[in-house]
């Protein structure tokens, strides 16, 4: 937020000061801030607050566009919400930087601005200016762009500007056209991102209710644009075409429902993959490694690309698939590859097991490699996947001595919200179990496996009751440690 508001030049300003005032001292928040506010002699108002005031600022923004006036205003109100011990928060420092686009997609040149009784300028020795950082300080205000001799479709937060929760009025016409052409590829992302978050909600209701599911053909075209769009950068396109995962989802729900978000994610992946077929499989053949390993940008965007094509594939159980996945996997010249083949792979029941086996047997012996293959196993959504943990438990790559290869398996399975938060209470009782028998080994360790019971209360009032016992249950242990005791105890209470 500083680089934000002061530019790099006057960021770097800012920390030579900051080096020549305080090197080789123990130093504060407030004398960074200090360091940041002399060197550019900038006005930073309430910025002070975002080390004081807990809670993450949820930001509300509306549009109007005046034909006749040709003007566009942008109404921002926010709020921190109440957190314990600060019930009431003050308006944050929120600097939110924004650009406007025409009806072709281009980024529109800025004139002024209104805001607080003054007009500003951007006039730039003759240069063009197309993104500005407006400074929201307050609950309520608003900020008017003159000139504007269109409706514009406006990219809000550009480069996530402030770790804030943002709202706006932008319907999805709207970020289906940022998600085609805004310049700014974090704003592209994060329309596709609010795309999918909709999308999904509405499917999760439809699934609840025993509706048929249906996929959006305008969401699908947007993946597709993306997915074919030679002009975008490779890692952008991996991180764009990649869904929101189930615990984001469930994170908006009022009680979250894990079948209900694993049913809607597999459906989608599987639309899209179904759909999507003939251009993954180009995605995959166009950005295969053709020579020796390399670590560089290029290389590992054209992987990230390639293995997020191949993942959706996984998801499609047909022969001409798994063939294709079963040559990724042999003819993989990286570990980086290969593993990305393994993960695909996982989704295929026919040939998991023997393919999971192999793996194992060439890298038994790294240990980091074998981490990596304990967790992916852990965190399957495969029906029923408790017992292939339990059997894991027993293999001999697993210690429970070992913090690492407790946190890949337990930690691992306690990642999969559809087996860990299964309806019959199997995840629940394997982790209480779990817990008891770790904590006579190494307390600290299953204090942190707790802590996977501690948002109990955002299910439904099944699992609720489930989770509940297994916290008792745990707090009744003969000779519990205090980790645990703590952890369990501020869960059972939350």
């Amino acid at each position: 937020m500083y680089k934000t508001l002061l530019g790099s030049q006057g960021f770097r300003k800012g920390t030579d000061l900051y080096f020549e005032r305080h090197d080789g001292q123990a130093v504060t928040c407030e004398d960074f801030f200090a360091a940041m506010r002399d060197a550019n002699n900038a006005d930073f108002a309430n910025f002070l607050l975002w080390y004081s005031q807990a809670g993450t600022p949820v930001v509300k923004v509306t549009t109007n566009y005046n034909a006749e006036g040709c003007t566009f205003s942008l109404k921002f109100s926010q709020e921190v919400p109440p957190t314990p011990g600060q019930p009431t928060k003050e308006p944050m420092f929120i600097p939110v930087v924004v650009g406007l686009l025409d009806s072709s997609g281009k980024d529109m040149p800025l004139s002024s601005i209104y805001h607080g009784g003054k007009l500003e300028s951007f006039a730039s020795s003759g240069q063009n200016v197309y993104t500005t950082v407006l400074r929201v300080t307050k609950k309520e205000e608003e900020f008017v762009f003159n000139d504007i001799p269109e409706k514009p479709t406006p990219s809000i937060l550009r480069g996530f500007s402030a770790p804030i929760r943002l709202e706006s009025d932008l319907t999805d016409k709207d970020l289906l056209f940022l998600l085609a052409h805004d310049s700014d590829e974090f704003n592209r992302w994060e329309a596709g991102q609010v795309l999918a978050r909709k999308l999904m909600l509405s499917l999760v209701a439809d699934f609840q209710q025993n509706k048929a599911l249906a996929l959006n053909p305008q969401f699908l075209q947007g993946i597709k644009s993306i997915l074919t769009d030679s002009s975008l950068d490779k890692e952008f396109i991996a991180k764009a075409i990649t869904l929101p995962g189930i615990g984001e989802i469930m994170d908006m729900m009022t009680v979250a429902d894990p079948d209900a978000v694993h049913a809607v994610r597999t459906f989608i992946r599987k639309q899209l993959a179904s759909e999507l077929k003939q251009e993954l499989l180009i995605t995959v053949k166009n950005n295969r490694s053709s020579g020796a390993y390399e670590f560089d940008h290029n290389n590992m965007a054209r992987r990230a690309l390639k293995n997020i094509a191949l993942a959706y594939l996984g998801s499609l159980e047909d022969a001409d698939i798994r063939e294709l996945l079963l040559n990724e996997y042999r003819n993989a010249t990286n570990m980086t590859d290969q593993f990305a083949a393994l993960v695909a792979i996982d989704q295929q029941p026919a040939i998991r097991e023997e393919i999971l086996a192999d793996f194992y047997n060439k890298w038994q012996h790294d240990y980091l490699v074998v981490t990596k293959w304990l967790a992916l196993q852990a965190m399957s959504d495969l029906p029923g996947n408790v017992e292939n943990v339990k059997k894991l438990l027993k293999h001999t790559a697993f210690d429970m001595r070992n913090p690492n290869k407790v946190y890949s398996l337990i930690g691992g399975f306690c990642g999969s919200p559809v087996n860990f938060h299964s309806k019959d209470g199997s995840g629940y009782k394997f982790l209480g179990e779990l817990v008891v028998q770790l904590d006579k080994i190494n307390p600290q360790v299953a204090s942190r496996m707790v802590s996977a019971f501690s948002r109990w209360k955002r299910y439904d009032e099944t699992r609720q009751s489930l989770a509940k016992e297994q916290l008792e249950m745990i707090l009744s242990a003969e000779g519990l440690s205090e980790n645990v005791f703590e952890i369990a105890s501020k869960s059972l209470a939350a």
